[in-house]
């Protein structure tokens, strides 16, 4: 068992089985630390990465893990899937346990997707609240030109939705290539902008989440931990408090 957040006393009454009372003389005795810290508070807030400790009985040392992993096509962006492979099959066996997606990509696109086990940070990512932007180099079947650009700037109206998308960002790069980036995820988003053109979408790169660029030596299908300093480069993306 590993908490989310939740009370002190409530997670080691589970834990442990024993009552709230009982629990409260353990906490008085001074027998549970708190990421190496006494703790005698059972209200006190504890996530699930804190590391719990009983005497010399440790109850939970989960690590939080953050892993970049280089997409390849033909591979389906869930934990598991009846008919594809996942991109957890893609890791070994320890290290994909208890992962999820943070961000996922359509069956035919690659790049960079992010898996963790933290599932708030997870969720500062896709908030919309911090518009944390997402890169994508994308290639047309028909040739582009600047009537593209102001259309994805004034932002697109989806009906099944009910909204307008936030302004995005599209580049020419060439007649049939266009880097875009986006600072939100609506279904198939970039396919549906460029269909409302008629222009069928052939390849789908991700290159970025945020100042979080895809590692190019990682070959498709590779992935590996996420540095302190990447860690860092994704929050800078976020607009100040």
């Amino acid at each position: 068992m590993s908490s989310k957040h939740a009370r002190l006393d409530r997670f080691l009454s589970q834990r442990l089985g024993q009552s709230r009372r009982e629990i409260q003389h353990l906490l008085a005795a001074g027998r549970v630390q708190v990421d190496g810290v006494t703790a005698r508070d059972g209200q006190q807030r504890i996530g699930p990465f804190s590391r719990l400790q009983l005497d010399d009985q440790l109850l939970q040392a989960r690590q939080a893990r953050y892993l970049m992993l280089n997409k390849p096509a033909g591979v389906v962006s869930a934990t598991w899937d009846s008919r594809h492979a996942t991109v957890i099959d893609l890791l070994d066996n320890q290290v994909g346990d208890d992962l999820h997606i943070a961000g996922r990509l359509d069956f035919h696109s690659t790049g960079l997707l992010l898996l963790t086990n933290d599932g708030d940070w997870s969720r500062q990512l896709s908030a919309p609240e911090n518009r944390v932007s997402k890169h994508y180099r994308v290639t047309l079947e028909k040739p582009i030109n600047e009537e593209y650009v102001d259309a994805f700037a004034a932002g697109m109206w989806f009906e099944y939705e009910g909204i307008t998308t936030r302004p995005a960002q599209l580049h020419i790069v060439a007649e049939h290539v266009a880097d875009v980036v986006l600072t939100e995820g609506r279904y198939h988003q970039i396919k549906r902008m460029f269909g409302r053109f008629g222009n069928r979408v052939l390849t789908l790169h991700r290159s970025a989440i945020g100042g979080l660029q895809l590692d190019p030596s990682l070959r498709p299908g590779a992935s590996r931990f996420l540095t302190a300093a990447e860690m860092l480069a994704i929050n800078a993306d976020y607009p100040p408090a």
